[in-house]
């Protein structure tokens, strides 16, 4: 799984992907430091089966903390998007292709309404953060309409139930499917011919697109400052059908760095740390607002919450553990649980099998769940946290 962090100019992003990843990706309070987009390991969070088995695992990839499975997907930090960046705009062709592969996108928005669209300073209060919701989701729309308007000579010459082939074969770099296309041809009210559609329709058909193939969950950032917590009731009314999370990305990256160099045991996505050393009257401060005004306020930083929500609610994933040995929950070699695969809900056990490698899936004979011991088919529908054991030939 990929996820795109996205946002005007100074909003946070590069803060909130420092913090998700601990990388060091330049921040300034300034427009455009980010400018080409970097790359690090986020991860989701879930409750470890091992806590069940009485076992402790031993995660391949990733990492457990107190009984907590940190499961890896990739996380892209892009340039900021300003107005009419589909245009071309500050850096907005190159913001826009490099999101283009990412399954979600976490958008970061300054709910302080300190900087405007831009990305200038105008101080807390100062501009209304439902603009940038707006003007980034139009943004994209333009974006893959423009793209999709180069396919209109060719649609003109292909019958009608062609055009969604058509479509997909020039957003097929985005990520997009024609099984997607096909899907959001479905929702749109209009019986004529695909290259007959109104500047209107074709937007509309963008949108929809959109929608389904780039879902975008809120991060509504600097949530501590007083400015942003009455933003954010006003964003939840106005775009009620988003889903928004207040985040503090300074405090969670704060908190993790805090953790990295020993001084409190943290775990990310959670209401409160453990101090370990005596440190300066600076730093205990510091972590004394952190738990305050933003752990104690909203349960969390946010920032692992962002991520989980985009995974599991937007993405509608599960995590499924495959084992060779049923009865010992491990691989060949002992290690209990050692891998975790990120699914799309409805998988199959055969859709696991050529997750874990294409030779396995195309061996498959059947499965196991390993909790009931029963024997399962490749049509079998995988739950969330299940164990299974894959039987090749």
């Amino acid at each position: 799984m990929e996820l795109g962090v996205v946002g005007a100019p100074n909003s946070g992003k590069s803060t909130f992907f420092n913090a998700a990843t601990l990388c060091n990706a330049e921040t300034g309070n300034r427009p455009f430091v980010t400018i080409k987009p970097n790359q690090g390991v986020a991860y989701v969070k879930v409750r470890c089966p091992h806590n069940e088995l009485g076992k402790e695992c031993k995660p391949t990839h990733g990492y457990c903390k107190n009984g907590w499975r940190f499961v890896p997907i990739k996380l892209w930090d892009v340039a900021g998007l300003v107005p009419d960046a589909w245009k071309g705009k500050g850096l907005g062709n190159q913001f826009l292709n490099d999101i283009m592969l990412a399954d979600a996108l976490i958008h970061v928005l300054d709910a302080s309404g300190s900087t405007d669209t831009q990305g200038n300073v105008v101080g807390p209060g100062k501009f209304n953060p439902e603009q940038t919701v707006l003007f980034l989701k139009k943004e994209i729309d333009y974006w893959i309409k423009g793209i999709m308007e180069r396919s209109w000579q060719e649609l003109k010459h292909v019958k009608e139930e062609q055009a969604a082939g058509v479509l997909a074969k020039h957003l097929s770099g985005l990520g997009i499917s024609e099984e997607s296309v096909k899907e959001s041809l479905n929702e749109m009210d209009f019986s004529g011919r695909v290259c007959d559609w109104s500047n209107e329709q074709r937007l509309e058909f963008a949108e929809l697109i959109r929608e389904r193939c780039k879902p975008m969950i809120i991060a509504a950032n600097k949530a501590d400052l007083k400015e942003a917590q009455v933003n954010i009731e006003k964003l939840k009314e106005k775009f009620s059908e988003e889903i928004i999370v207040p985040v503090s990305a300074e405090a969670e990256l704060a908190l993790r760095r805090a953790n990295e160099s020993g001084l409190i045991d943290y775990i990310p996505g959670e209401s409160d740390f453990r101090e370990l050393k005596e440190m300066s009257a600076k730093q205990k401060s510091a972590l004394q607002f952190i738990r305050e005004q933003v752990l104690q306020k909203f349960g969390s930083t946010g920032v692992q919450e962002a991520i989980n929500k985009a995974a599991f609610e937007l993405l509608e994933l599960i995590v499924v553990f495959p084992v060779e040995d049923q009865h010992k929950m491990c691989d060949s070699k002992g290690n209990v649980l050692p891998d975790a695969f990120l699914l799309k809900k409805g998988s199959t056990a055969l859709d696991l099998a050529y997750k874990v490698h294409t030779e396995i899936g195309k061996r498959f004979v059947a499965a196991i769940d390993c909790r009931s011991g029963q024997k399962i088919g490749k049509e079998t529908e995988l739950k969330h946290l299940d164990i299974v054991k894959i039987i090749t030939r």
